[in-house]
C-alpha cells in the first residue's frame, strides 16, 4: 500500500479519537463514533459500515450515516455485499474511485438511492481476520478522496478494530458475569428449596416457597403453582400482586397448559390474550401480557406446572435465559414437591395405620373384658334359674349385680378415654385432673397435674389437642417407663400453651420405644397439625420429659 503523510492537525485528531474509542465499551457507540469521525476526517457526505457474516462471504449488517429515514425507506433492502461492496470482501485492501458507477463490478443504484460518485473503501480486520468494511462517498465539493484521506481512514479502521474487539470482549465478559450471577441466583434458590425439603414437610409451605423463589428468579409479576388432581390442574400456590387464586381448578384437556405437559418442556407465550387457554383471568391473573410455562418433572412424571406472568424488567418478555433458569429451578422444585407429597401420603398412611391399631386395641379391650364379663354374668344368671334355695339365689344375684357394676365402671372408663365428659362440660383443667386420677388408680403410678390457664377457656380444638397429647404421654409412661411417679404441667405463656409430661422411669432409648412408634407418632402429628413443636428430653438424673409448645393463634 502506498504511504501517505498526515498533517499534524489530522494526526492529532486521530490520536484523540483513538483514545476515545479505546475507552468506549459499548459496541453500538463505537460504530457510531467511527462513522461520524470518518465523515469528519474526509469531509464525506455519506458513510457506511458493513459487518461481515460468520462465513465472511456477505454483509450481515449495514450501518449508515448521512441517509435520512425517508431515503432509507425509499431504498428498501440494505446492501448484502454485491458489486463494488463485494470487491472489498473478496480483496480486503483500501480502494479509491473517481466514479463508482463506471467500475466494472458496479451494480448501479436502486430507485430512490441518492446519487454517489466518489468512493473510498477501507477494510477493518479484527485479530488479523476480516470483520467488515468502512465505506465513504461524496467528498465535499465533488472532489476525489485523497491518499491522505485513505491513510487517515486506514488508521481510524485500526483504532476501530481494537475498540470493537475491546467492546466484544467486554460484552462477552458482561454476559458471562450475568450468567454467573443468574447461576448464583439459581443455586441460592435451589439451596432454599433443598433446605425446604429438609426443614419443611408441609406441602403448602414448600409450594409457597417455590412460588416466591421462582418469581424472584425471573423477576415476574406473578407466579402460580398448579398441581395435577384427578385429570385437572389446581392452583395450589401464588406469589405476586394479584388476588387470592388458590384452589382454582382448570381442565387440562384443550388448554395451552397441556402443551407443556405433553411435551415435558417449557413454553414461552408472548401474547397471552391470543395464545393462552384458559384465559389468564381464569387462573386469577387478569391483564397478563406474557407467560412462561414450565413443567414440574419428577422421575419422568409431570406433577404440575410453574407458570410465570409478565417480566417486570426489560420489555416484559421472558427470555431464553429466563426459560433455562426456571427449568433448572423447576427440577429442584419438583423434587421438593414430590418429597412433600410423599410425606403427606406417608402421614396419611401412618394415621390410618394408627387408627387401625387403635381399633384393634378397643376390640381387644371389649373382647377380653366386657364380652367375657357379660358372658360370666350370663352364666351366673343361668345358674340362678336352677337354684331353689332363696339364700343362694339372693347371694348369686348380689354377685351378678357386683359384676354388672364392675362392667359398667369398665365401660365408663372406656367411654371416658374415648371422650371424657369433663373436657366438654368443665374444661381442660378438670379433665386432666380426672385423667391423672384414673391413670394412678389403674397403674399405681403416682400422677400429679397442675394447670394454669387463666380464667378464659382455650378453644375447643386446642383443649382436645392438649388433652390427647397428655393422655398419650401418660399412657407411654404407664406402659413402658416403669416409673413410680409422673407430673403433668400445663401453662399459658406468651401467646402459646406449654404442656410438659415428666416421669422418673427409664428413658425412651432404654425402654426400647421407637421415635416413630405409634404413641410418639400420634403426639408429633397432633402437634404438627396445631403448628407447634414437640421436644423429647432424657435428663441426666433419669426419666423422660415430653414438652409440647402450641401457638394459640396461627
Amino acid at each position: 500500500m502506498e504511504s501517505f503523510d498526515l498533517d499534524p492537525g489530522r494526526l492529532a485528531r486521530l490520536i484523540e479519537v483513538g483514545r476515545g474509542l479505546l475507552s468506549e465499551l459499548e459496541p453500538e457507540v463505537v460504530l457510531d463514533r467511527v462513522l461520524e469521525t470518518a465523515r469528519e476526517l474526509t469531509e464525506a457526505r455519506y458513510a457506511a459500515l458493513g459487518i461481515l457474516d460468520d462465513e465472511r462471504r456477505e454483509l450481515a449488517r449495514f450501518v449508515t450515516r448521512g441517509v435520512d429515514d425517508a431515503t432509507h425507506r425509499a431504498i428498501g433492502e440494505l446492501p448484502r455485499g454485491r458489486g463494488i461492496l463485494g470487491v472489498l470482501i473478496d480483496d480486503p485492501r483500501p480502494m479509491r474511485l473517481h466514479d463508482v458507477g463506471v467500475h466494472p463490478r458496479s451494480y448501479g443504484f436502486p430507485p430512490g438511492h441518492p446519487p454517489m460518485r466518489t468512493f473510498l473503501g477501507v477494510p477493518i480486520a479484527v485479530r488479523g481476520q476480516a470483520w467488515g468494511n468502512l465505506y465513504l462517498t461524496e467528498k465535499a465539493g465533488g472532489e476525489d478522496f485523497t491518499g491522505e484521506d485513505e491513510a487517515a481512514v486506514t488508521v481510524l479502521a485500526g483504532w476501530a478494530a481494537v475498540a470493537i474487539e475491546n467492546a466484544r470482549l467486554f460484552r462477552a465478559a458482561r454476559a458471562r458475569r450475568e450468567e454467573l450471577e443468574q447461576a448464583v441466583q439459581t443455586l441460592e434458590a435451589s439451596a432454599a428449596i433443598a433446605h425446604a425439603v429438609g426443614g419443611e414437610t408441609e406441602l403448602g409451605g414448600v409450594l409457597e416457597l417455590v412460588a416466591k423463589r421462582g418469581r424472584a428468579l425471573v423477576e415476574a409479576r406473578d407466579v402460580l403453582i398448579l398441581l395435577r388432581e384427578r385429570g385437572d390442574l389446581v392452583v395450589h400456590a401464588r406469589a405476586g400482586y394479584g388476588p387470592h387464586a388458590e384452589r382454582r381448578r382448570v381442565a387440562i384437556a384443550g388448554s395451552t397448559l397441556s402443551t407443556a405437559m405433553g411435551a415435558r418442556g417449557s413454553v414461552r407465550i408472548e401474547d397471552v390474550d391470543s395464545n393462552l387457554r384458559p384465559p389468564s383471568d381464569v387462573l386469577g391473573v387478569p391483564d397478563a401480557s406474557t407467560a412462561l410455562v414450565v413443567p414440574l418433572l419428577f422421575r419422568g412424571e409431570v406433577l404440575g406446572l410453574l407458570v410465570a406472568f409478565d417480566r417486570l424488567t426489560g420489555d416484559g418478555q421472558f427470555t431464553h435465559q429466563d426459560e433455562r433458569l426456571l427449568e433448572a429451578f423447576a427440577v429442584q422444585a419438583a423434587t421438593a414437591v414430590a418429597g412433600a407429597q410423599t410425606v403427606r401420603a406417608e402421614r396419611l398412611r401412618r394415621t390410618l395405620q394408627g387408627a387401625e391399631e387403635e381399633r384393634r386395641r378397643w376390640a381387644r379391650e371389649l373382647h377380653d373384658e366386657t364380652l367375657q364379663g357379660l358372658a360370666g354374668i350370663r352364666m351366673q344368671l343361668s345358674l340362678i334359674q336352677r337354684e331353689t334355695d332363696p339364700d343362694e339365689i339372693h347371694a348369686a344375684v348380689g354377685r351378678a349385680m357386683d359384676e354388672v357394676t364392675g362392667q359398667v365402671e369398665s365401660l365408663r372408663a372406656m367411654i371416658s378415654e374415648l371422650r371424657p365428659p369433663a373436657l366438654d362440660e368443665l374444661g381442660l383443667g378438670p379433665a386432666l385432673t380426672s385423667l391423672a386420677e384414673r391413670m394412678q388408680r389403674i397403674s399405681g403410678v403416682e400422677v400429679e397435674s397442675e394447670v394454669e390457664l387463666g380464667e378464659d377457656r382455650l378453644p375447643a380444638e386446642m383443649e382436645t389437642t392438649v388433652y390427647r397429647i397428655a393422655q398419650e404421654a401418660l399412657s407411654n409412661v404407664v406402659k413402658h417407663a416403669g416409673a413410680r411417679s409422673a407430673q403433668v404441667d400445663v401453662r399459658r405463656r406468651n401467646g402459646a400453651v406449654r404442656l410438659t409430661v415428666a416421669d422418673d422411669g427409664v428413658g425412651v432409648g432404654a425402654r426400647g420405644e421407637r421415635a416413630g412408634g405409634f404413641g410418639l407418632m400420634g403426639m408429633r402429628e397432633r402437634v404438627a397439625l396445631a403448628g407447634g413443636q414437640l421436644d423429647l428430653d432424657e435428663p441426666a438424673d433419669g426419666g423422660t420429659v415430653v414438652t409440647a409448645s402450641l401457638p394459640l393463634e396461627r
